[in-house]
């Protein structure tokens, strides 16, 4: 009988795109877990959403010149097409500003309250008197009481990973005004933790298979001892609190967008039209309740969520918090608000998804925070080439070459054949133990060694010796080699999602069961399909191609201009740049002449343009989601003509186009009709 499995992920604050230490933290990882769940044949249920309350929506939607609702709108969209393109495969990706989720916050609220779990009490908070109002606490500023680190916030020091109270901070100061607050009197609601110390301390003893930091982490705050903790605020935006007397009043962030998880199942089951379902899988004591999140999540989800659970007394607890580090870039912690980071959007506009992610996972950051580099990523990239890639190429070809694009008679197997068999079976059971147990990066690492494996195989085999010598034995060496593609199919299934499809409409399969691993599944005679490239191997010095990535990570801007329509930088950076480093650009008036795709990247267009004096050369852009071949030729446009040539995905790129971006859409900087092919643009 199938186990029951509720797997989130951390609902993502809709204040910015995503960046790649967001999908190596708590997306990726979760999406793996799913995928091979599914496979299994588990019941299981994978949800999400939007995380649209909060001071940091509010800080955001200031900086931006929009409302809070136009904001989380914007990068609600965003958010959802990021996960779709690199294949995170939600069953329900939700938001926390539908009316359903105000109705079942509103109502746990009003539960808690009944049970006896929360109490109000008037308390001292921060009012900015120059901003005339009460300070949320990420609006406030200051040095950290514990470690001294001078870029705390009201609620918490990123840099111990402490939890503040606002009134704690030394030297605090409002971060919109710079102006010092001062601590006046207000009414809010606390959930009781405190008399849940010693549940919370004896439910975290009983948990297996938790991570070490996980459970150490709580360990260090159990032993400084839990306090109330306030579940309201003084905002306009969010989750109104449900009392008389309680206007202006809005439920706290943390506490409203934990139930997100439980709205989202709600929702996913009213879709299916079975609006009562999802009590089957948050009232039944047997669900396996995962939460994939980052460090900086911990005490969320491993003690204050299971202790809401555990108040509310009819709501399965969390059978595991699989927490992850972070992923750095150049030393540093990638973060939405401060801008610094490598997005989503420009990766998926340039590369494929699954390169990246297998990257991510073979380099997870499961027990240490880790720095990605793009010498490691072109590495990984090259080895998905090398290895898997090429066993399948090989054989594939092979098989059209000398057996007509037909699966050749199994015969019988030899000692060879049945000995890698055997090992791939063994390898199935070891890859599927781990990331069961939650050690997915050594997983992904012993699914890329089955292809090593293979490659041996093949290569010791020799058909293209046998081939001639001995016909029969060739096709049964064949038929295992193909037989091993199907294998490597699903194994690399939950890590590669795209490529497994790509590689099973080679075989004429897209069944994807685990438990076939290691049994021959393709039938004598059947026809393939053609032969595709799965990866394009990437040269040094690639990541030109992505030089706004890097800038935008180093420099605190957004994605690339050009790029992703509304994830662009704030306008004002407060950069500047020497009159005379801007004369270096040579920018001139390109005449597009060609638009062609490029074969297997979705986004990509390889153009030929003429430069009139200059001549002709090609460039390619991400210019797919945005033109048609036809609206683009013949258009006249600005190009950057002296940067040094890139190769984007196994094409090489003579120049830079530019374009604008907003929230209308992405537009190329056209010339005047009268204009010609090489003008300096000035």
């Amino acid at each position: 009988m199938a186990r029951r499995y509720l797997v989130t992920s951390a609902l993502p604050y809709a204040n910015g795109p995503l960046h790649l230490g967001h999908l190596a933290g708590a997306y990726l990882p979760a999406d793996v877990y799913v995928r091979f769940l599914r496979m299994r044949g588990e019941d299981v249920v994978f949800v999400c959403g939007t995380d649209e309350h909060g001071v940091a929506i509010t800080i955001a939607a200031e900086r931006e010149g929009k409302t809070p609702r136009e904001l989380v709108d914007v990068y609600h969209s965003v958010i959802r097409k990021d996960f779709e393109d690199f294949g995170v495969s939600f069953d329900n990706f939700s938001r926390t500003t539908l009316p359903h989720h105000y109705d079942f916050a509103q109502k746990v609220f009003l539960a808690l309250l009944d049970k006896g779990h929360i109490s109000e009490k008037s308390i001292q908070q921060l009012y900015c008197g120059r901003c005339q109002r009460f300070l949320p606490d990420r609006y406030i500023d200051g040095t950290c009481p514990k470690c001294g680190s001078t870029s705390a916030r009201g609620d918490q020091c990123e840099d111990c990973g402490s939890w503040l109270d606002a009134l704690e901070l030394v030297d605090a100061r409002c971060s919109i005004c710079g102006s010092a607050p001062e601590p006046r009197g207000t009414r809010h609601w606390f959930l009781k933790l405190d008399s849940f110390q010693d549940w919370i301390s004896g439910f975290l003893e009983t948990r297996e298979g938790w991570r070490e930091n996980v459970l150490n982490y709580c360990r260090g705050w159990l032993a400084e001892g839990l306090r109330e903790r306030a579940i309201t605020r003084d905002l306009d935006w969010g989750v109104p609190v449900p009392l008389e007397g309680a206007e202006g009043k809005v439920l706290y962030v943390w506490f409203e967008n934990l139930l997100g998880y439980v709205s989202s199942t709600v929702e996913h089951f009213e879709k299916l039209g079975k609006p009562e379902a999802w009590k089957d899988y948050w009232k039944d004591p047997e669900t396996r309740l995962v939460h994939f999140i980052g460090k900086d999540n911990i005490v969320f989800h491993a003690i204050n969520f299971p202790i809401m659970l555990h108040a509310l007394e009819d709501f399965a607890l969390t059978w595991n918090v699989p927490a992850n580090e972070f992923l750095n870039f150049g030393g540093q912690k990638q973060s939405t608000s401060r801008r610094t980071a490598i997005w989503m959007r420009d990766c998926i506009l340039n590369l494929p998804a699954d390169p990246f992610r297998y990257a991510l996972t073979i380099g997870a950051p499961e027990n240490r925070d880790t720095d990605f580099t793009w010498s490691e990523f072109r590495a990984r990239n090259n080895e998905l080439a090398d290895v898997l890639g090429n066993f399948v190429n090989r054989t594939m070809k092979f098989a059209h070459r000398s057996f007509r694009g037909l699966v050749p008679a199994a015969g019988e197997p030899g000692a060879e054949e049945s000995g890698l068999m055997e090992t791939i079976r063994d390898i199935a059971a070891s890859v599927g133990g781990k990331i069961a147990g939650f050690q997915i990066k050594a997983a992904c690492s012993e699914a890329m060694e089955a292809a090593r494996l293979c490659n041996r195989y093949f290569d010791r085999v020799s058909p293209w010796e046998t081939v001639r010598s001995d016909p029969a034995r060739c096709a049964v060496s064949l038929n295992t080699c193909l037989q091993a593609v199907d294998w490597l199919r699903q194994l690399f299934g939950p890590f590669l999602p795209f490529t497994a499809e790509r590689i099973g409409r080679m075989l004429g399969r897209q069944r994807l069961d685990w438990s076939e691993i290691g049994s021959p599944m393709l039938q004598d005679g059947a026809g393939l399909g053609k032969p595709e490239i799965l990866f394009e191997k990437l040269e040094e010095g690639f990541e030109a191609q992505l030089r706004t990535v890097e800038a935008e990570a180093t420099s605190g801007g957004g994605p690339a201009a050009g790029k992703a329509p509304s994830q662009a930088a704030t306008e004002d950076s407060g950069n500047t740049v020497a009159f005379e480093e801007f004369r270096k650009m040579d920018i001139r008036v390109a005449l597009i002449e060609e638009v062609h795709r490029v074969e297997g990247a979705d986004k990509l267009y390889r153009m030929v343009i003429d430069l009139g004096r200059l001549g002709r050369r090609q460039i390619v852009a991400g210019l797919r989601p945005y033109y048609r071949p036809e609206d683009l030729e013949g258009m006249k446009a600005a190009v950057i003509t002296n940067l040094e040539p890139a190769t984007i995905r196994g094409v090489r790129s003579e120049g830079m186009i530019l374009a604008s971006d907003g929230d209308t859409g992405v537009y190329l900087l056209e010339a005047g009709p009268e204009a010609r092919p090489g003008d300096l643009v000035r």
